[in-house]
Order: C-alpha cells, then sequence, then structure tokens
C-alpha cells in the first residue's frame, strides 16, 4: 500500500487531470441530456478540436525549454490556410501538392523563428509576437479578404472516415438502437473502428508489459504490479469503449489516425531519444545543461522549426474541415493550445510536462467548449470559464512546487 500511494503521490497531477477530464465529461454529460457523449458527437468533438491537439504538442517542447510560449501559431494557420487556398483555387495545382507546400510553408516560417530566437538571441516572446503580426498580415494580403474554397483531399483529410471493412448490425442492448434512431443513424456498427480499437489496445497492453520488464533490467525503479495491471486495465476498457462508440457514427475518422501517429512520434522523441532529454534538461537549468554538453542553440531551433511544421499541419485540417481559406481563421488558436499544456500538467518554469499530458488537456479545452455551446454558454463566458480554468492549473503548478521545496 505504501508503493502504491508513492506512486500516486508522484504522479497526482497526472492523474488529477484525468479525473478532471472524467468529471467535465459526466457534468456536460448529464446537463445536455447525454447529447454530449452521442456517437455523432464524439466524432465531431475530434475534429473540431484537432488543431488544438495538434499545436498543443508542440507548444509543449516549446515550454519544456524554460516556459517559453509561441504567440505566432495561431497566424501562421491563417497563413498556411491562405496558402493552401492561393495554389488549389486561384493557381490550380493538385490537392496533394498544395498540402505538400503548405506543410512546408509552416516548417520554413518556423525555421526563420527559430533562427532569430536560437542564433540572434531575439526573445522567444518578441519573435513570435512579430511573428503574430507578420503572419496575420501575409494572409490578409493573399486573401484581400475574400474565403476561397478547398477540395480534393483537404475535405477527406478533414471530414473522412475510412471505408468500413465489413458493416454489421449493432447487437441490440444498453439502447444502442434508440440512440442511432435518435441521431437519424443506421443500426449498424463500423468494423474498421472496432478493430482498430482492438489492434490499438492490445499493442498498449504489450508496451505496458516490456517497457515494466525493460526497466527492471535496467535496475529503475517501477511502480507496483497492481498499479500497473489497473492502469492497463483501465486503458485497455477506455480505448474500445471509445472505439465501440465511434464504431456507432461514421467509424475511423482520418484526422484521429493523424493524432495517433502524431502522438506517437512525438512521445517517443520526448521520452526515449537524447534531444528529448536535452529539451528537458534545458528547462531544469538551461546553464547546467549548456556546461553539460548541450546544444542549446541547436535545440532552440529545432522547437520553433517544429512548431512551424506542425502549425502547418494543423492548417491543413482545420482548412480542411471548415472546406475553406478564411481570413478569421486561426484566431486564439496560440491561447487554446497553451492552454492545453499548462491544463495538462506543463510547468510555466519549462522542464516539466509530457505530450500524454498536452494532449488530456486539449480534450479538457474542446470538451469544455463543446460542452458550453451545447447548454448556451454566453460565448464571452465561455472565455471567462477557460481563463480561470488556465489560471487555476498554473497556480496549482506553483502551489506543488512551492510545497515540495518546503518537504
Amino acid at each position: 500500500m505504501n508503493g502504491i500511494k508513492e506512486f500516486m503521490d508522484r504522479n497526482m497531477r497526472q492523474y488529477g487531470m484525468i479525473i478532471a477530464l472524467i468529471v467535465i465529461i459526466v457534468f456536460f454529460g448529464v446537463v445536455t441530456g447525454g447529447k454530449l457523449i452521442w456517437p455523432r458527437n464524439i466524432g465531431m468533438l475530434v475534429r473540431q478540436n484537432a488543431y488544438v491537439l495538434i499545436l498543443a504538442i508542440g507548444m509543449m517542447l516549446c515550454i519544456l525549454t524554460g516556459g517559453n510560449i509561441d504567440l505566432s501559431v495561431g497566424s501562421l494557420v491563417a497563413l498556411v490556410s491562405a496558402m493552401s487556398g492561393l495554389m488549389t483555387t486561384i493557381l490550380g495545382l493538385p490537392s496533394w501538392l498544395a498540402i505538400i507546400i503548405s506543410v512546408m510553408t509552416g516548417l520554413l516560417a518556423g525555421m526563420w523563428q527559430g533562427f532569430w530566437i536560437a542564433f540572434v538571441k531575439v526573445p522567444p516572446f518578441i519573435t513570435t509576437l512579430a511573428g503574430m503580426l507578420v503572419f496575420r498580415g501575409l494572409n490578409n494580403m493573399i486573401l484581400d479578404g475574400k474565403t476561397l474554397p478547398l477540395s480534393g483531399l483537404y475535405i477527406t483529410i478533414g471530414t473522412g472516415s475510412v471505408p468500413d471493412i465489413a458493416p454489421n448490425t449493432v447487437p441490440d442492448f444498453l439502447g444502442i438502437g434508440d440512440l442511432l434512431q435518435l441521431q437519424n443513424k443506421p443500426e449498424f456498427l463500423n468494423a474498421t473502428m472496432l478493430v482498430a480499437g482492438l489492434l490499438l489496445s492490445a499493442v498498449y497492453v504489450l508496451y505496458a508489459i516490456f517497457n515494466r520488464k525493460s526497466k527492471q533490467l535496467r535496475g529503475y525503479e517501477v511502480p507496483p504490479l497492481r498499479v500497473v495491471v489497473g492502469k492497463t486495465a483501465a486503458f485497455f476498457i477506455v480505448i474500445n469503449l471509445f472505439s465501440y462508440w465511434l464504431a456507432m457514427d461514421d467509424g475511423l475518422p482520418i484526422m484521429l489516425i493523424l493524432l495517433a501517429a502524431l502522438y506517437a512520434i512525438y512521445t517517443f522523441i520526448a521520452t526515449k531519444t537524447i534531444p528529448g532529454r536535452h529539451l528537458y534538461a534545458m528547462g531544469g537549468n538551461i546553464k547546467a545543461a549548456e556546461l553539460s554538453g548541450v546544444n542549446t542553440r541547436k535545440m532552440m531551433f529545432f522547437v520553433y522549426a517544429n512548431m512551424g511544421f506542425l502549425a502547418g499541419i494543423a492548417a491543413v485540417v482545420t482548412a480542411g474541415r471548415s472546406m475553406s481559406s478564411s481570413p478569421n481563421v486561426g484566431v486564439n488558436f496560440e491561447l487554446d493550445a497553451i492552454g492545453a499544456c499548462f491544463i495538462g500538467s506543463a510547468s510555466a518554469y519549462g522542464g516539466i510536462g509530457t505530450i500524454w499530458g498536452a494532449v488530456v488537456g486539449a480534450f479538457i479545452m474542446g470538451v469544455m467548449n463543446n460542452g458550453m455551446s451545447m447548454i448556451g454558454f454566453d460565448v464571452f463566458l465561455q472565455s471567462v470559464a477557460k481563463g480561470l480554468v488556465v489560471l487555476l492549473a498554473v497556480a496549482f503548478d506553483m502551489y506543488s512546487k512551492s510545497k515540495s521545496r518546503l518537504s
């Protein structure tokens, strides 16, 4: 029991955010009469908040370097979206080529900012503030106040789902058939989504087993077996329940595949590679990291170049979901991404935070946005609520740090 208690104390904030997400889902599920958790709404929730999930991954890496943030990502999303409209609608390029050029535009913009931050030593706040103004201005110059329609691969990525391999009738239990009738959906399950959920949960179980054994062989401290079994079982159930729920709608969204791939790649980078360890070292003490041989200039350049790359991807999925390039897209995107990171366990000082935490924080922001909209919450009060949540998350981080110093 002492081992379980010690493990929970060390991971209280991370699991506290998961508990908070569950409480928020239950609360809005009740006040909306269950509409929040309808399969169709869950699928829409994933697509609507994909930009937050993508941007939060990149923003977490920025914050890890020492509490730095990127204020320009919303405007960069707008610029890349405008480039998409310019190349497809005006220049007539194929969608696949326009997407590649658009993402590369985001990468180049990130490299431009990374150069000023890493090599000219302009503070990230100032550099990205300037970038916010420059990118928004370029967006307005390209679109000239017009909204350009998008089609083809953009819409497939933004709104499409993987074709079903074998439609099956929904088992007649738990009132599933009645629920689908309320949503005007046919009574069948998407087999592709079910198979994807089973495969993903199986991979997670295998990873949990081998990861624990690997740590034991290297002499690392590992959580008690009961904790690992309980956590693995909980995630197994959640993954398959989530896949079953999406299987009652349009199945496996292409957007979800992209998000899962980005999560896996960046989790691996942050936890299993030397650059990932260097990011945490910089956030802990940048001077000590330099003396230890960390090339801090190179790492800062990489972080902001990567942020531009992810902003380009976020722009493509956002433009695809809205089926257009608009001069007003991307407003406050940077605030949603920053808020998601701090809600999801990032430290305001840097050096603490996980990609998983950023994803949980992004879902908290998304569920709050969706739930408050569904109950008719005033849009200005929604901003107040989100601001207070971010403030409380950072205040909790400050309190935890002061408590650990005293102990």
